[in-house]
């Protein structure tokens, strides 16, 4: 009898498949609850800022005089006239039991708009598609910089998507749909784009019912608040210059951008209105093309990034749009088409310093302006393919399948376990997204000095009670020999970082299946020695007071102060175990040593991570236990490669270790071309490589 029981593996394997989208379900419900007890913990002042526009005496909101009037003390309200209408029941509501409501309320928004677009997403997907995708997309939009601004300001921006999101998805909307789409365009008016893009779709009876609700519910509250509404319409042109200065980096539109370059005046109005124009039309073309090509939601999200570049202001939490263009394909292969959706969510993650690091003039324009640029790119720009373009459904080369039927071992389905060549931009943004997860755990290790010292006198009674506690006298030593002083502390700043980048850059050139598996472990490695950071606050030797160590890379220290000076501002200086650094020089020599085409290189790669190991201990940055720690941690990302592939992490194509050799000049004098023995010995091995990869 098998492991299974008897049964078919694949029934197995069918069984297990709800769990996986559960536990992204529940990863969403946790990512909500923790957004909600962040923003209802921000004290008065900063939690629901545009709600407090109305807040009065006892806690109770009220509904000042004027919405614009700036007596509130928010600011004046920045909304239409309708949704001041609209909100007026709220005004007598206290303000914690509002602020809760409101919260969950949007936290419930932002579910039902991932619902919707997964649904039509995946409408033609297989079963695995649609159980994934909803929890993946509001998973994401919880974690957005949109959502959480929407959340702390308590803006009703995320509303609109919402109401507008049933006529764009619907081939044949209702009523229903329509009225909500014309309210949707009373609280933004700017989403009348939307109005003419149903129309071009067929849709004509929703895009008259969107534009007569509009106009009822505009009419309405010009009725109930006339000088509100001259106020918004005609003194503020629709409510340009409210909310903020429209030459904010927050304002993420053309009219924003245009000020922040000095345009001013006529002269602007008359750019603004050369680039919009031109904007709307080709945008609205490529939406109404790709809403006949049965994209809906690509189709919905290319108007709704017009929304944010020609709105008068476009602030963070109106630009949901440009995470949802992430729908759109591009690319012949699937390593290709994972650049857009990975671009469009690190805009939408990440704030333009953690984007594009650097003080240069191009960098930091770009970075800054980002959101702006990737919905302007989305909606004119990018080659978004269509159904009918043969690279629609796109195929890797796979390594071979599992080797014995119905095993747990390999984990990843065979479509996942590649050989092709990654994507290059797609493997960069990776890098930096996946460095801006490390440094920012990192610096959020809680700062337990206290705990971290008490943890750095257990390190040193059990090496001690072990007999291997030598990080002390490597310390002096080196603190008397300048000379190895002065290579120790530039061996520790150095090569840190550069021995793995360059490692990476070369599998990825020379090695694209050793590339995969070995960026795998090195990512698992680095996660794993995150939580020891978290669990297991430790101070390093330098910061142990009491015990004699020299910082000899970065001065005395006063231990005395617990900043320690500049050094706090880079990096919680209390993660000390594991060591990353001897555990990434252990990868980089096991790469190395595996993969090296000379003896001589696969010697250093063992002496690299001695080395390491040899430095970290004596300028007392770590303690011989760390360096252990660092071997655990490569070895848990060794052996979670393995499960999920089933091989070795420097297998090559044919799964076994790929032979290091390079042939001598002799052997290729009578064939230098190859051309006699194009998959023997007697070719070079990097052309054999090539010629590998290339009848893939």
């Amino acid at each position: 009898m098998t492991r299974t029981g008897g049964r078919n593996p694949a029934d197995v394997r069918r069984t297990r498949i709800p769990l996986a989208p559960a536990a992204l379900w529940f990863l969403a419900a946790l990512l909500a609850v923790r957004q909600a007890a962040h923003t209802l913990r921000l004290p008065p002042g900063r939690r629901l800022a545009d709600l407090e526009t109305w807040l009065g005496t006892g806690g109770v909101l009220h509904l000042p005089g004027s919405l614009y009037d700036g007596d509130a003390v928010g600011g004046p309200f920045t909304g239409t006239p309708f949704a001041g209408l609209v909100l007026r029941p709220l005004t007598k509501a206290a303000e914690e039991t509002l602020g809760v409501v409101w919260t969950i309320t949007t936290l419930l928004i932002v579910a039902a708009v991932g619902v919707l677009v997964a649904r039509s997403v995946t409408a033609t997907s297989g079963r695995r598609a649609r159980l994934f995708a909803a929890p993946v997309l509001i998973s994401l939009m919880f974690l957005s910089l949109p959502v959480r601004g929407n959340l702390t300001l308590g803006q009703i921006s995320l509303l609109p998507v919402l109401l507008v999101l049933p006529a764009c998805l619907s081939r044949e909307p209702g009523r229903a749909a329509g009225v909500a789409a014309g309210v949707a365009m009373a609280l933004q008016p700017v989403m009348l784009l939307f109005a003419p893009f149903l129309w071009l779709t067929g849709r004509r009876n929703a895009a008259l019912t969107s534009a007569g609700t509009f106009a009822a519910g505009t009419a309405l509250a010009w009725a109930a608040l006339p000088d509100d509404s001259l106020t918004y319409w005609v003194h503020h042109i629709a409510g340009a210059g409210l909310g903020g200065p429209a030459d904010a980096l927050a304002n993420q539109s053309l009219h924003g951008l245009l000020l922040r370059i000095g345009l001013t005046g006529p002269a602007e109005y008359a750019v603004l209105a050369a680039l919009a124009v031109p904007l709307v039309w080709f945008g609205l073309k490529r939406a109404v093309t790709y809403a006949r090509d049965d994209q809906a939601v690509l189709a919905a999200a290319i108007v709704g990034c017009l929304v944010v570049a020609v709105s008068p202001m476009s602030w963070q939490h109106q630009q949901l749009w440009v995470l949802l263009a992430a729908a759109g394909r591009l690319g012949r292969g699937r390593a290709d088409r994972m650049v857009w959706p990975l671009l469009a969510a690190a805009v939408m993650l990440f704030h333009s310093d953690e984007i594009l690091p650097g003080n240069l003039a191009v960098t930091r324009t770009i970075a800054d302006n980002s959101p702006l640029l990737l919905a302007v790119l989305a909606a004119v720009a990018m080659p978004f393919l269509l159904r009918s373009s043969p690279h629609w459904v796109a195929t890797m080369p796979e390594l071979a399948p599992a080797r014995t039927p119905g095993r747990r071992i390999p984990l990843l389905p065979d479509g996942l376990r590649v050989l092709s060549k990654p994507n290059l931009i797609l493997e960069l943004i990776l890098i930096r997204v996946g460095y801006s997860f490390y440094s920012f755990i990192r610096a959020s290790v809680p700062d337990q000095r206290a705990t971290a010292e008490e943890h750095g006198r257990q390190v040193i009674g059990v090496e001690k009670a072990l007999h291997i506690d030598i990080e002390r006298s490597l310390n002096h030593f080196t603190a008397k020999v300048d000379w190895l002083k002065s290579f120790t502390g530039f061996f520790y700043e150095t090569f840190h970082f550069l021995v793995p980048l360059s490692l990476l850059a070369w599998l990825y050139i020379t090695r694209p299946a050793q590339y995969r598996s070995a960026r795998t472990v090195l990512c698992v490695a680095t996660a794993t020695g995150l939580v020891g950071f978290w669990l297991y606050p430790l101070a390093p030797p330098r910061l142990m007071p009491g015990f004699g160590y020299i910082d000899t890379v970065h001065g005395p220290q006063d231990l005395a102060n617990p900043d320690f000076g500049a050094l706090t501002q880079i990096s919680n200086q209390y993660a000390a175990m594991p060591s990353l650094h001897v555990g990434w020089a252990l990868w980089c020599g096991l790469v190395i040593f595996a993969l090296a085409p000379r003896r001589w290189m696969r010697a250093a790669g063992l002496l690299y991570p001695l080395t390491t190991t040899f430095v970290v201990m004596s300028t007392a940055n770590h303690y011989i236990l760390d360096a252990v720690g660092g071997v655990v941690v490569i070895s848990i990302g060794f052996a979670v490669q393995y499960v999920l592939t089933g091989r070795s992490a420097f297998a090559g194509p044919a799964g076994g270790i790929p032979a290091a050799k390079v042939p001598n000049a002799r052997d290729r004098r009578g064939d230098p071309d190859g051309t006699n023995d194009p998959d023997g010995q007697d070719t070079p091995w990097f052309r054999r490589r090539i010629r590998q990869l290339s009848t893939k």
